[in-house]
C-alpha cells in the first residue's frame, strides 16, 4: 500500500495554498501574513493601468476608450465598460467580413501587457494562413468583454476575439483570457462566446492559447456560431507543462 502524499510534496506542483498547518484554531502567523500580502497585491492589481502607447508601439492598431471615464467609474459601473465612449466607433475603419482583435485591460492589465503581444503575433499569422482578412488590433482601455461586440460591429467583423485581463487571484496576478464571438453586435450575451482562460507563465502559454483559439475559429466558421453551441473538441491534447 502506497504511503500518503505529504502536503510538502503537493506544494511542489501548485501555487495553491495547501497544507498550511495551524496554530490552535487559526493559521500559523507566517501563513496568515502571506495571505494578507497576496490579498493586498490582488486588490492593487485591479487598479493596474494598461500602458496603451507602449502596447500600440509593439503591435500597432488603434487605441479606443470605453464610456467609463476612469478606473473608479469602471469598477463601480460595469455597464459603462461594455460601451465605447461617444465618437470612438467612428474612428474604426470598416472592414466587412474581417477578423477583429481587441486587447483590453479588463480587471488586471498586468497579464495583458505581458502576454498579448506574443499571442497576437502568432494569432495573426495563423488567421492569415487560414484566409482571414485581419483588421488592425484595437486596444481598449477601461474595457469589459462586451466592448468587443461594439468594436466588431463597427468594423463589420465576422468574428471578434477579445484578449482581456482576468480577475486577479491570490496566486495569479498576471492572467489573461480570450473571448471569441461570432457575428459580434451589441446585445450579445456570454452564452454567445467561447472562453480560453488562465493564459500566463504558470498556466496556458500564448502559443498553446493561440492554437486552441485558431481551432475554435475554424470550427465556428464551419458552424456559423460560437458559444454554447460550439464545444471545444480539439483533437490534440495540449502538452503538460
Amino acid at each position: 500500500m502506497s504511503q500518503p502524499v505529504l502536503w510538502s510534496d503537493l506544494r511542489r506542483y501548485t501555487a495553491a495554498r495547501v497544507g498550511l498547518g495551524r496554530a490552535g484554531n487559526g493559521l500559523p502567523t507566517a501563513a496568515h501574513l502571506d495571505f494578507q500580502e497576496a490579498h493586498a497585491q490582488a486588490r492593487d492589481a485591479v487598479w493596474s493601468a494598461l500602458d496603451a502607447p507602449a502596447l500600440q508601439a509593439r503591435i500597432g492598431g488603434t487605441v479606443v476608450a470605453s464610456a467609463a471615464a476612469d478606473r473608479r467609474a469602471y469598477l463601480l459601473r460595469p455597464d459603462r465598460g461594455r460601451r465605447l465612449a461617444p465618437g470612438e466607433a467612428a474612428r474604426l475603419a470598416p472592414m466587412p467580413g474581417c477578423f477583429a482583435i481587441v486587447i483590453a485591460d479588463g480587471l488586471c492589465a498586468t497579464g495583458v501587457q505581458a502576454q498579448a503581444p506574443a499571442l497576437v503575433a502568432i494569432l495573426v499569422e495563423g488567421l492569415r494562413a487560414a484566409g482571414w482578412q485581419v483588421a488592425p488590433p484595437v486596444i481598449a482601455t477601461q474595457a469589459r468583454v462586451a466592448l468587443g461586440d461594439e468594436v466588431g460591429h463597427a468594423l463589420g467583423a465576422a468574428m471578434v476575439a477579445v484578449l482581456i485581463g482576468e480577475r486577479p487571484g491570490l496566486s495569479a496576478l498576471d492572467s489573461m483570457g480570450i473571448y471569441l464571438t461570432h457575428a459580434p453586435r451589441p446585445g450579445r450575451s456570454d452564452a454567445d462566446r467561447n472562453c480560453i482562460s488562465n493564459i500566463r507563465p504558470g498556466g496556458l502559454s500564448p502559443r498553446d492559447a493561440a492554437a486552441k483559439l485558431l481551432w475554435l475559429v475554424a470550427a465556428a466558421r464551419r458552424l456559423g456560431l460560437t458559444g454554447v453551441g460550439l464545444k471545444d473538441e480539439q483533437p490534440r491534447a495540449l502538452e503538460a507543462p
